[in-house]
């Protein structure tokens, strides 16, 4: 099968990264150690080539709208101006995706979805584009994608665009970069400060380039999986996949059910949740993706949905979905892992405080 390469490739040799298959993409997993990429991170910036994500637009008087009916969160509620994270789901109320729209000025909505999905995505959306005086426009081909992130963000970004005013976290905004236009959104998936740049490919090129002039560390997959395990972001096909809803994924929060319609209303109103997402941290042993969560009796409860060992702690950390008829009573948790089993403490906070605004 043949793999898609981001505008960025050619500068991920140069560097030295490994590259992987990942959602159809050669990708860089890693430059140096993980460990250094997390640590720059969290201590001061680092960059991230996330150009195979999707980008839909929809323009148009009934923008808002159309994109508020297709969400459970609040679309319509919220200011020109901000980022709106939201599953999208079925009628039946189980997980397509989950995506991040961008209310970029009246009549005028981005939104970014995961690269995995793209097709299914904008299938699904186009499908029920129907009675609204919109476009809808998948631009996905015609932009890069850079996630710059950590505490030195925002004083490395602002002197290399016309402007970027210190915007509130989870907020967007139109600039440009060396005369061409950029959108820039206060998100990103690691609990960090920082930015995300969505803009043609020679301009995301040149961007990334100025950063390495400037000693960004790159930033590889391998990096951003850990980050965002270690403040508890769900990743699709984890922790999100087409057989939970959002109350399985521990997301009741961006279901707004005062909403007059979305898409799946009538099957999430009664709350319905067969699963609890649960936080887990081992002393010894590294949790990894599918291995059983046994209770004090070590009857298998519930799965790692994703698991890791945290550079932060130097401990194992895991996100498990337990089935909630099953749900210990004294909350002790184990987890088998090559055969034995290792006690896992349970945690309800994230594992590492990010240090975003």
């Amino acid at each position: 099968m043949t793999t898609l390469k981001t505008s960025l490739f050619d500068e991920h040799v140069k560097l030295g990264a490994k590259i992987v298959p990942f959602a159809g993409w050669d990708m860089p997993v890693q430059y140096t150690s993980v460990k250094d990429e997390v640590l720059a991170v969290r201590q001061a910036v680092g960059v991230f080539d996330v150009s195979h994500m999707g980008e839909f637009f929809v323009e148009g008087e009934d923008a808002e709208s159309f994109v508020d009916q297709l969400v459970t969160n609040d679309i319509l509620g919220s200011p020109s101006g901000k980022a709106i994270y939201s599953p999208l789901c079925r009628e039946n109320g189980t997980v397509i995706d989950d995506l991040i729209v961008y209310k970029l000025r009246p009549g005028r909505v981005l939104i970014c979805v995961n690269a995995s999905n793209i097709e299914k995505d904008f299938s699904w959306i186009k499908s029920k584009h129907v009675g609204f005086k919109c476009a809808l426009t998948n631009a996905s081909d015609r932009y890069s994608l850079l996630a710059l992130q950590g505490p030195r963000a925002f004083e490395t970004l602002r002197p290399l665009l016309s402007e970027l005013p210190d915007i509130e976290y989870y907020s967007v905004y139109e600039s440009s970069f060396e005369g061409q236009p950029v959108i820039v959104a206060r998100t990103g998936y690691t609990g960090e400060d920082g930015f995300e740049i969505f803009g043609g490919h020679e301009s995301v090129k040149n961007l990334w380039q100025k950063l390495m002039a400037l000693k960004v560390t790159p930033c590889g997959l391998a990096a951003r999986d850990v980050l965002r395990l270690e403040v508890c972001y769900p990743l699709y096909g984890h922790e999100l996949t087409d057989e939970v809803n959002p109350y399985d994924a521990g997301l009741a929060w961006t279901v707004k059910a005062a909403k007059t319609k979305f898409i799946g209303k009538d099957a999430l109103l009664p709350k319905p949740a067969r699963y609890k997402l649960i936080k887990l941290i081992l002393e010894k042993g590294i949790p990894r993706e599918g291995y059983s969560v046994l209770n004090s009796s070590h009857k298998v409860i519930g799965t790692v949905t994703s698991g890791t060992m945290s550079v932060v702690l130097n401990k194992g950390v895991a996100l498990a979905r337990i089935e909630i008829d099953k749900a210990p009573s004294d909350e002790v948790f184990l987890v088998d892992i090559r055969q034995k089993a290792y006690p896992a403490q349970l945690t309800k906070k994230p594992f590492v405080t990010g240090g975003h605004k």
